[in-house]
């Protein structure tokens, strides 16, 4: 079994914050990969499914972000589950907006959520980075990630949102890249050819003047060879 874990603050008050965009990752992927009802265990919220031939449990920690290592660690103390079978989607201070890189290992660079889980599981887990981009100065950091999205935000959200769903299926067979790219398609889709190069407009076709219709001769066949010799 592969576990997907949201990193998020339980509650309406922080549903739509940017430090909630881990939750809103998982939401998606349940929502459109047919997933069951979310259900109240191991200190959080989970859903069971399948992604390809994968059987996939997504959990959204519930006990606020500073000790959601204490909820994976239930989870993964009862399923059994091998540090290296664990994905967590967090916010990113340090990637633009909408911009997602997987990484595996290494520190918490200070973010709380990742912090608790370093303390209960060690740090050789993958992590999907989600760019919220930076306030510009430390001192902004916490009012800037709890609060919500501004409506400018909306549709690269929801581009990355929706590139996420698409490669989840490649995220739990281990394949990154294909992940990535799945992602990227959605938040930077390619130009079409026609778009890219403007294609010179068609010369109108010349207009042909149309002849002059000819008055019809009513006269007999006599007066015509008379007028002839006059």
């Amino acid at each position: 079994m592969k576990l997907f874990v949201g990193l998020g603050n339980p509650g309406a008050k922080y549903a739509g914050n940017r430090h909630n965009i881990g939750f809103m990752a998982l939401e998606r992927i349940a929502a459109d990969h047919g997933f069951g009802p979310w259900q109240a265990k191991f200190k959080g919220q989970i859903s069971e499914g399948r992604l390809g031939a994968e059987k996939v449990l997504l959990l959204k920690p519930q006990t606020f972000m500073n000790l959601s290592g204490e909820s994976v660690q239930a989870a993964v103390a009862f399923y059994k589950i091998d540090i290296g079978d664990i994905t967590v989607f967090h916010d990113e201070l340090d990637l633009a907006p909408g911009k997602c890189r997987v990484k595996t290992g290494g520190g918490h660079a200070g973010h709380n959520g990742l912090r608790s889980i370093h303390a209960h599981l060690g740090e050789a887990y993958h992590r999907v980075r989600l760019g919220i981009g930076h306030p510009g100065h430390k001192d902004a950091v916490a009012a800037y990630v709890l609060n919500d999205f501004a409506k400018v935000e909306q549709d690269w959200l929801d581009d990355l949102l929706r590139g996420i769903s698409d490669g989840a299926v490649s995220l739990a067979s281990g394949d990154a890249s294909r992940f990535q790219n799945a992602v990227a398609l959605r938040t930077n889709p390619p130009r079409s050819s026609d778009k890219a190069e403007a294609k010179p407009e068609r010369e109108p076709a010349a207009t042909i003047p149309k002849a002059e219709p000819k008055d019809e001769d009513n006269r007999s066949s006599l007066q015509r060879l008379m007028d002839r010799f006059r």
